[in-house]
């Protein structure tokens, strides 16, 4: 098998000025009760079933017992030309868990404070949903547990992209000006008015009438406007300074190619459609990159251990060495099933097990069926998927990039990996 395996003692981290001086705490499986011959061989033996499936060139597996990192293993190569091993402290896109690690400690924080109330009309504070008959009653919670009848996504690059390949020049100029700022790729950049424009199709698009559970990445969109206004901070900046540097995340944020990290970043997909190229360094989701890399639903990179203090930081309930950044009250009720009557699995942005979960075999179960109800995380398209349970206190936090060399590569879903591999742990605690 071609692979490399690293070892999971191994502490990686960036240091970078201003964060806090933060590290997780490393300890052999054995002497939290795991049976580490039992991991080691399964946890192998799916990776190298994944590699040689052609689910992904490469991945990564960190897990935490309590608050401290049991495993933090490293399998594959970047691509598939078997030249670059994957590193424990490499930088990978996160897609979706942007959701739960950009614009959702955000919002959680603002319920806090009282400045968000998830049960008053969204359109309370985002003006332009007043007067839009369809979307003027929905509230926050609906929206956040994907209950609100929003339409899952709008291919915006529709908009940029002419039927035969070429780029509407109107919005993407090949250099940057005073009217094109934001930069969607190297070479590449976007005008500042076609944030505006994503935001009246948003504003205009459909709502259907019946209210059940459809999955909508529509409003992370917006999510970092409205987290400016209502925090008169830069969405980046109110990042940093409330959540990403008290819990010692040096990687975690936007837009990194910019940052001399010493990391290296994990490509995702060769781009036929717009950047013509591999990707890599810069988001992977169209809307996203439309937006100059910094949204709600994507854009976010990081390396394991920094998502591994995040999730920590959620399973302790918003707190982290001794300072509570969002009240424990907030965080259950953001992490808790909201609507289990529509057959709504989902809790407030976080994804949650199935609602008959324990009662499936692991073929069927999302995710592993020994995870407690009340655990929680997110997956994201690029291959990327983490997980905190807060009765086992068991976190897993599992990398990839399947989408290289094209989306279509869809084994790693088929062949349920994530969920195997998570449940190796579950059940070595009680070999």
């Amino acid at each position: 098998m071609k692979k490399i395996v690293l070892s999971f003692f191994l502490i990686t981290s960036v240091m970078q000025l201003g964060f806090a001086q933060r590290e997780l705490i490393h300890a052999k499986p054995a002497t939290l009760g795991f049976d580490i011959d039992f991991i080691n061989q399964k946890v192998d033996s799916i990776m190298e079933m994944g590699i040689d499936s052609l689910a992904f060139p490469g991945a990564q597996l960190l897990v935490a017992k309590n608050d401290t990192v049991i495993f933090h293993k490293a399998y594959g190569y970047h691509t598939y030309d078997n030249i670059q091993p994957v590193a424990l402290n490499d930088l990978y896109d996160l897609a979706s868990v942007t959701k739960i690690a950009g614009p959702l400690p955000g919002l959680m924080k603002l319920v806090d404070e009282g400045k968000l109330d998830l049960d008053k009309p969204f359109s309370t504070y985002w003006k332009p949903w007043r007067n839009r008959k369809d979307k003027k009653d929905l509230t926050l919670r609906e929206i956040l547990a994907h209950q609100a009848g929003l339409v899952p996504y709008i291919v915006f690059l529709e908009k940029v992209v002419l039927e035969n390949g070429k780029i509407k020049r109107r919005f993407v100029h090949h250099s940057s000006d005073k009217r094109f700022q934001g930069q969607v790729y190297d070479g590449l950049y976007i005008n500042n008015r076609f944030e505006r424009k994503m935001n009246r199709i948003i504003n205009r698009s459909k709502v259907s009438d019946e209210k059940k559970y459809l999955y909508s990445g529509l409003t992370f969109l917006i999510f970092p406007s409205l987290i400016e206004q209502l925090t008169g901070t830069d969405y980046q900046a109110y990042l940093e300074e409330n959540f990403y540097q008290p819990i010692g995340s040096h990687t975690l944020g936007y837009l990194p190619t910019g940052k001399n990290y010493a990391n290296d970043i994990v490509p995702t997909e060769v781009d036929s459609l717009f950047r013509k190229t591999l990707v890599k360094g810069w988001v992977h989701d169209e809307n996203a990159g439309l937006k100059g890399g910094v949204s709600g639903n994507a854009g976010l990179f990081a390396t394991a251990d920094d998502l591994a203090k995040l999730m920590l930081f959620y399973q302790n309930y918003g707190r982290v060495d001794g300072q509570q950044l969002i009240s424990a009250e907030t965080v259950k009720e953001f992490t808790e099933v909201q609507f289990p009557e529509n057959e709504n699995r989902r809790g407030l942005g976080f994804d949650k097990p199935l609602l008959n979960n324990a009662e499936l075999p692991l073929a069927d179960a999302y995710p592993s069926p020994l995870a407690s109800p009340e655990s929680f995380g997110h997956s994201g398209f690029t291959g990327t998927f983490v997980w905190a349970d807060p009765v086992n206190k068991l976190t897993y936090i599992f990398l990839s990039n399947r989408v290289y060399p094209s989306r279509d590569h869809q084994k790693l879903y088929s062949l349920g990996i994530r969920e195997a591999l998570q449940d190796v742990f579950y059940s070595a605690e009680h070999e």
